[in-house]
């Protein structure tokens, strides 16, 4: 067997990390997908991720962008599930597998050539798992595994962690329990020298604590990086492929100069809107191609606009970098102008205009039940979610059309970024019963939409009531740099500007500190003094974005509106939720349906709790008293209306709460002699009695409508009727009782 499996492995290779904690990361190669360019399994615990790399041989003809795929997707066997839904088969990618897939894709692509066109798939699939590891943590590291040992041109290593502090102390990877109890929750991608990249989310914290967790997640990384180099080394350190020389023509390149760099100085020194210097920019070109002649040739067309796209290019980031001149006429740190509206919608339940410059975000609060809830079904994860919030980019929105197919990668990324900023300032659950929907809808965009997202989002909650504990704001930064060290530190980006920068950031908080924050670093050697101070610059743009929404709404307003739904909770013993549900659901769906409102049940340990929503108050308290008469406990000495649900020759059955039923006997009625219980009830009168008596043995309940009636006049208690002597059971009653008077006597 050992002899076969040389034969068809005969390039098997392990390597493992050790990565403190009892944590072990292993990193094999020859036996898993072999036909791929690359190909890894990773496995930390029982946790295992596969990750395959195919490149094209050469690019395709006229193709002028790097089309590189990054797939995430976790197999439900491998958490032994069967999907959900009729076809019983994985699907369209979940918003987890997204966010995934976009971590892993936003570290790996700059460490691809600007000239490498080649097509590029990586795919990272979830094979085991492993309740406590998490796998979006480890997806970028087996995939940059996989390209470190194929022959696909990739300036890596690269890896990334996850680091959480936990009761005060950082840890890289924490499990899944132990993330629960962190106050910081972030995932950092970088090589042996440069941090690549870092998204999450914290409660309020400080810069210099973030930077420290960066700093620390990095420390983790080398250790990953250096594993990989190991591991290419066992499996032969394969060539990489040569990648095409880029076309050069000296001639061309200072004609481009010559005949362009003033005019392009000139209109991106001229603080014009954007769509206005767009024009102007592509008017130069569109001049320097006509200058070329009738019919110039096609490479010289080509390089003449590469040249161009390059000199525009750094026309602007030398502007910006010694001139200390931005592109919309702002200095360095400036906010663009601010307008703030709330209440803008009058039939939503919470709603806010933000405008800031050229971008415009117009978001409206949502307030729904438990039945609202999204249920968040995926191989590694099953739950619900109470806080959900959609951000939308539509084409207008830059003044384009593109076909409306549905929030793409991007926008589900944005989303997630603004639901991460204002996840930790919503109420505990059992201060807000609701379930709370956030979308924004961008009208303009130019530059940070998402950091809109936030600040409107932010205002929206509290214009619907929602008890947050403190306002957020959101903030793009860029930075531009060059080799002599020269750095500017930009606030409150716009797009040109963060296509043209070596880092854009986002930072999202309160007064008090970090909420979230997103980062792509372009740039080499980023020194941590330089990361402190743009992130300080970052705090007072910030701080100034707070102020100019506190004009509009400071807190949370004290009342809903008017049409929001009202929801009283209330919890009952664990024994009584089958009363209040019935048979099938008969009786909470009699209930929702005559009180037209929502009931929602769960068992909460050895209660159930109970929320009621409705549109008014009195529909809710009608609700409320029909599940407190379900779950009310009969007490001795109460009066209670019933209604008579049959009749027998000795009594009536009445029901004098919901689901309890007592024998009213024939001599409790009234205080008269009666025959026939039906010369005075029928069934479903509607009576008062009072309960006397419960048995302790059976139960029973021991009813009387006669003590409530006012008692004849010269009422005479008659005398009971002991029957003959040693006759039937009446008279072996009433012997011995003559037996026990003798025996008293």
């Amino acid at each position: 067997m050992s002899n076969e499996q040389d034969i068809l492995f005969p390039n098997h290779q392990t390597v493992s990390v050790d990565m403190g904690g009892g944590t072990t990361i292993h990193l094999e190669t020859g036996k898993m997908a072999k036909q791929a360019d690359g190909a890894v399994v990773l496995t930390c615990g029982k946790t295992m991720l596969l990750a395959t790399v195919v490149s094209a041989k050469e690019a395709k003809e006229g193709q002028p962008f790097f089309p590189l795929s990054v797939d995430f997707q976790e197999k439900y066997a491998a958490a032994g599930k069967i999907p959900g839904g009729f076809f019983k088969r994985e699907g369209r990618l979940s918003e987890y597998e997204i966010l995934t897939s976009r971590l892993v894709d936003r570290a790996l692509r700059p460490m691809f050539a600007d000239n490498y066109l080649n097509e590029t798939q990586v795919l990272i699939s979830l094979i085991s798992h492993d309740k406590e590891v998490m796998p979006d943590a480890l997806a970028a590291f087996a995939a940059s595994a996989a390209l470190t040992i194929s022959d696909i041109p990739f300036d890596g290593p690269i890896s990334e962690v996850r680091v959480a502090r936990v009761e005060g102390e950082f840890k890289v990877n924490p499990t899944r329990t132990e993330l629960e109890d962190a106050d910081m929750d972030l995932i950092v991608a970088a090589n042996m020298d440069s941090v690549l990249m870092v998204e999450g989310e914290m409660q309020e914290v400080s810069e210099d604590d973030l930077v420290d967790a960066i700093s620390f997640a990095h420390d983790a990384i080398k250790k990953q990086c250096e594993v990989q180099v190991q591991l290419r080394e066992l499996t032969g350190n394969k060539p990489k492929r040569d990648i095409p020389a880029v076309p050069e023509n000296e001639e061309i390149k200072a004609m481009v100069e010559q005949f362009a760099k003033d005019r392009i100085y000139k209109v991106a020194s001229s603080a014009l809107p954007k769509h206005e210097r767009a024009e102007s920019l592509s008017a130069i070109k569109d001049e320097l191609v006509e200058s070329l002649g009738e019919e110039p040739e096609e490479e010289t067309v080509e390089l003449t606009k590469r040249y161009y796209k390059e000199l525009e290019k750094e026309v602007i980031r030398n502007m910006i970098l010694h001139d200390k001149k931005r592109l919309d006429g702002r200095q360095l740190n400036e906010v663009r102008p601010i307008a703030v509206e709330v209440d803008v919608l009058p039939a939503a339940h919470g709603s806010a205009l933000f405008t800031r410059g050229e971008t415009q975000s117009l978001t409206t609060v949502t307030m729904g039940t438990k039945l609202d809830e999204q249920l968040i079904d995926n191989a590694s994860y099953k739950g619900y979610e109470d806080f959900i919030l959609h951000y939308n980019f539509p084409p207008f929105s830059t003044g384009e059309t593109k076909p409306m197919r549905g929030p793409g990668r991007r926008e589900v990324g944005h989303g997630n970024l603004a639901h991460r900023s204002l996840k930790p300032v919503m109420p505990e659950e059992e201060d807000n019963p609701y379930t709370v929907r956030v979308v924004s809808d961008i009208l303009e965009s130019n530059g940070s939409s998402s950091m809109a997202t936030v600040c409107a989002g932010s205002l929206a909650l509290m214009d619907a009531g929602v008890k947050i504990s403190a306002p957020v704001s959101g903030i793009a930064m860029g930075l531009i740099g060059d080799d002599q060290g020269n750095v500017v530190v930009l606030s409150d980006i716009l797009g040109d500007e963060d296509h043209l920068g070596d880092m854009d950031f986002k930072v999202t908080g309160t007064e008090e500190g970090i909420c979230a924050c997103q980062m792509d670093i372009k740039i080499k050697g980023l020194s941590y003094d330089i990361l402190r101070s743009a992130l300080a610059q970052a705090r007072e743009g910030r701080l100034h974005i707070l102020q100019r929404m506190n004009t509009a709404i400071k807190e949370p307003r004290t009342e809903f509106k008017p049409h929001v739904p009202r929801i009283e909770k209330l919890f009952i013993a664990r024994d009584f939720i089958g009363a209040i549900i019935g048979p099938g659901g008969s009786v909470i769906q009699e209930m929702q349906r005559e009180t037209n409102t929502t009931i929602n049940i769960e068992e909460v340990g050895d209660q159930g709790e109970i929320m009621i929503a409705g549109d008014n108050a009195e529909a809710i308290q009608a609700a409320l008293q029909r599940i407190k008469a379900i779950t009310a406990t009969p007490e001795t000495g109460e009066v209670y209306t019933s209604t008579v649900k049959s009749i027998m020759p000795y009594g009536a059955f009445v029901e004098f709460m919901p689901g309890k039923e007592g024998l009213l006997h024939i001599s409790e009625i009234e205080w008269r002699r009666i025959d026939n219980v039906e010369d005075v009830l029928k069934v479903g009168d509607v009576i008062d009695v009072k309960l006397l008596d419960i048995d302790k043995r059976s139960g029973k309940f021991k009813l009387s409508r006669k003590v409530l009636l006012e008692k004849p006049e010269g009422y005479v208690e008659p005398k009971r009727d002991r029957g003959p002597r040693g006759g039937g059971r009446g008279g072996n009653r009433d012997n011995r009782g003559d037996r026990h008077h003798r025996n008293d006597g």
